[in-house]
């Protein structure tokens, strides 16, 4: 039962003004006829003066979420003024004034018309004033009271999520957290317990386990194993009324997802492998795939492989796939089936990352064995060496041999083997090698001069399986024999003042020499013998492979001689010696007093290389008179009108006629009088040119008719004297055209355009009598009578 108190409030005025306050409380039972009333009451001795009136207000309490059938009462307001006659009228404003909480002006009795929710508002203000109701002056002045909305247990608990994700590592230790789960109540939490929640586990014992107060998910059960089970479902229940029965609850799903540690060492699945490589494998192509299982995952399952002994530790190697975590054997040298055919590998895989806290489950490593089987294969022969490199001199006779080169099948089988040179890299065929024995000799001769290195390929094959070859670089180094004369560096023409003195250097000679010298060339200079002692010119040898041209005697004249040659012998000193004789051109030139060439007999000397003024004079007149024929025939070309031969199609004498018309075969008879084409006798003469304007008219000449038995070139001819003669014709060439297809065939024309001048049918009886040959065309015809007989 709950108990209301009603509170009479008392305002005293007099003197010495004070006032005082007297609640009356009316215990009731039962709702809603309870009733809360707030009286003003006043002593009205003519002793005492009231000052001022005011209401003072305690707040009153509504419950929330009244499910009556009638309004809710809410209390009662009463003025001391209000002598029950009526005058007076109460009004209410404020929170909900006149919508949620309306007022009896009459008697002062509040109601609430509509169920209220604390969760939305908790609390009104309001504020009530009494007024004289015949003149709407305020009797007492407004005042301010409260309505508080008193909680039910309306609201069950909710969470800030519906679902809520979680992970922890696996092998985790009791307690250890997982995940915080919050849940709020909207009802007052202070007032009783409609607020206060209270958590629990619905789903997920033995595994997890809740606070009851904090929400708190830990882990209840000790090493749980992810690769047992990975996924966890829980279900948190939270209950107000601290749990008691009667309680509202709300639940919510967590999802707990253990995640991995490396707790599991890789294990190879057997403890032997075999695999089989045939000998010709390529270097680091893989032999096989091995591959260690580790439950583990991501980075805690990442493998290492390596090779920790056996006899192929160094012929073969071990890497790792990172997609598929697999051991790629590959081979790191080249196998020989015919030096050994086994290997044995012991073949290591560990964990790269390991937890130290799980070392006490034991090494994280595995072992196992490899067996590779090297399995024969047929093998190209293989050379002694990898390259050769040969040195032949440039004057060795054709068919020398110069070097040999050696191959053998490195199969069991030991085939013979036959070599040959590849001709891509011989085309001039310079050398050969016997086949059989590999020896390589000149067939060309050498010269060095020419080309120092030739690089060629030698191709050494199995006789009784050619495919199986192999090919070596042998490089061929010509040396040097002294097969070359000295010669001067550059072509020497000079020249001697008239006025030179005796003794007085003229030129200074060079040579150079296309051979090799090991110890440097040493040239020697001297004049011929022929003109060693008649010569108006000396040579000195300076020793330094170089020589001088000295005057011999004082004065030289132009006008007597005006060109000197000196032959000059050049020698070396290699083994055999060398020789040859050049010549130095001398020429007498006229000079001044300090030596300079003022002139000589030949222009070259004094004169650059050009033409003469006469050449060039041409040249330019040349030039001239072909820029005026090109501006004249442009001139000609604007004034010319030309004017179109044919005007109209209807001539068709000495023109091509065109028809641009697509005929309907041999049957259509009705386009064109074909018939005029076959027979000149058709031709229409009367008609004048169009194409031209004569001066004269002349009367047409009638063309003569063709006999029935005109050969074809009598009637050309005759044809062509016609037009020679006509003084009508055009003083340019035209083409005439003539479709005469002349006469004395025994079978007459097989054509139909004769056909068309006739308007009978035509017997093709003929044909039959043409024998085998026109039976085909006589079979055809024939059958055309028939049906237009039928």
């Amino acid at each position: 039962m709950r108990t209301y108190h009603c509170f009479w409030l008392l305002f005293w005025a007099g003197q010495p003004q004070q006032s005082f306050l007297t609640p009356l409380s009316k215990r009731t039972s039962g709702f809603p006829g309870k009733e809360k009333v707030l009286v003003l009451s006043g002593n009205s001795r003519q002793d005492f003066h009231r000052s001022k009136r005011s209401w003072m207000w305690n707040q009153f309490f509504l419950l929330e979420e009244y499910t009556g059938t009638d309004y809710q009462y809410v209390g009662k307001l009463h003025s001391d003024q209000d002598k029950g006659d009526g005058s007076l009228k109460y009004i209410l404003s404020g929170d909900g004034a006149g919508d949620l909480f309306i007022i009896n002006e009459n008697t002062g009795d509040i109601q609430a018309t509509k169920r209220l929710d604390r969760e939305e508002k908790p609390v009104y203000i309001l504020r009530a004033q009494a007024v004289n109701r015949r003149t709407g002056r305020p009797v007492e002045p407004e005042s301010e009271f409260i309505i508080k909305i008193h909680d039910i247990n309306d609201n069950e608990p909710m969470f800030t999520k519906d679902v809520y994700n979680a992970s922890i590592p696996e092998m985790s230790d009791v307690g250890t957290f997982v995940v915080q789960v919050t849940a709020t109540d909207a009802d007052d939490p202070t007032y009783g317990n409609s607020a206060k929640v209270v958590y629990s586990i619905l789903q997920g014992q033995p595994y997890f386990s809740v606070e009851s107060e904090t929400g708190i998910i830990k882990t209840a059960l000790l090493n749980m194993d992810r690769e047992n089970r990975e996924q966890y479902q829980v279900v948190i229940q939270a209950k107000d009324m601290g749990g008691q029965m009667g309680g509202l609850s709300g639940t919510t799903t967590v999802n707990i997802t253990l995640t991995d540690v490396n707790d599991n060492p890789p294990r190879f699945p057997q403890s032997t492998y075999q695999f089989r490589a045939p000998e010709s494998t390529p270097l680091d192509s893989p032999v096989g795939r091995i591959k260690a299982n580790d439950a583990d995952v991501d980075e805690n399952a990442e493998i290492e492989y390596s090779i920790t002994e056996g006899d192929g530790y160094d012929m073969f190697g071990i890497t790792t796939d990172k997609d598929t975590q697999e051991g790629i054997i590959t081979v790191k040298k080249p196998l020989d089936f015919e030096n050994k055919n086994l290997y044995i590998l012991k073949v290591e895989a560990t964990n790269t990352h390991v937890d130290p806290r799980f070392l006490y489950l034991g090494p994280f490593k595995d072992s196992a064995t490899i067996r590779i089987q090297v399995e024969d294969v047929d093998e190209p022969p293989v050379f002694s060496r990898p390259a050769y490199i040969m040195e032949v001199k440039e004057d060795v006779p054709i068919n020398s041999v110069i070097g040999t080169v050696t191959a053998q099948d490195p199969d069991s089988a030991r085939n013979p083997v036959k070599y040959s040179v590849d001709r891509h890299t011989d085309m001039d065929r310079v050398f050969n090698i016997n086949s059989g024995n590999g020896s390589i000799f000149t067939s060309k001769p050498l010269d060095r001069e020419t080309l120092l290195w030739h690089n060629i390929t030698v191709i050494a094959a199995e006789i009784n399986n050619p495919k199986q070859s192999s090919r070596v670089p042998v490089f061929i180094k010509v040396l040097d024999v002294n097969d070359n004369a000295p010669e001067f560096a550059m072509f020497y023409e000079t020249f001697v003042c008239e006025n030179a003195k005796a003794e007085q250097l003229i030129q200074t000679l060079s040579a150079v020499d296309k051979d090799d010298s090991y110890n440097g060339h040493q040239f020697s200079f001297s004049l011929a013998p022929e003109v060693a002692s008649s010569s108006n010119f000396t040579l000195q040898d300076n020793r330094d492979n170089t020589a001088g041209i000295f005057t011999r005697k004082t004065r030289y004249n132009r006008h007597e001689t005006s060109t000197y040659f000196l032959p000059v012998i050049i020698s070396d000193n290699d083994y055999p010696i060398q020789s040859s004789t050049e010549t130095v051109t001398i020429r007498v030139c006229a000079c001044d007093h300090r030596g300079k060439m003022l002139s000589c007999n030949a222009e070259a000397l004094i004169h650059p290389t050009g033409l003469s003024t006469g050449a060039l004079i041409a040249i330019l007149l040349c030039i001239i008179i072909l820029l005026v024929t090109v501006v004249l025939f442009a001139a000609l070309r604007r004034q010319r009108k030309k004017e179109p031969l044919i005007i109209s199609k209807e001539d068709i004498r000495d023109n091509i006629v065109s028809y641009n018309d697509e005929g309907g075969g041999e049957e259509d008879t009705q386009a064109f009088d074909i018939g005029t084409l076959r027979n000149p006798e058709a031709i229409d003469d009367n008609k004048l040119r169009r194409d031209i304007v004569p001066e004269t008219l002349f009367i047409p000449r009638r063309t003569a008719t063709a006999r029935d038995n005109t050969d074809v070139r009598d009637f050309i001819n005759q044809r062509l004297k016609e037009n020679d003669t006509d003084p009508t014709a055009p003083p340019y060439d035209s083409l005439a055209t003539y479709a005469y297809e002349g006469n004395g065939s025994v079978a007459e024309s097989l054509s139909s355009l004769e056909s068309v001048t006739t308007d009978g049918d035509q017997d093709y009886d003929y044909l039959s009598d043409w024998g085998p040959r026109f039976k085909k065309l006589a079979d055809m015809y024939g059958s055309m009578d028939s049906d237009k007989d039928s």
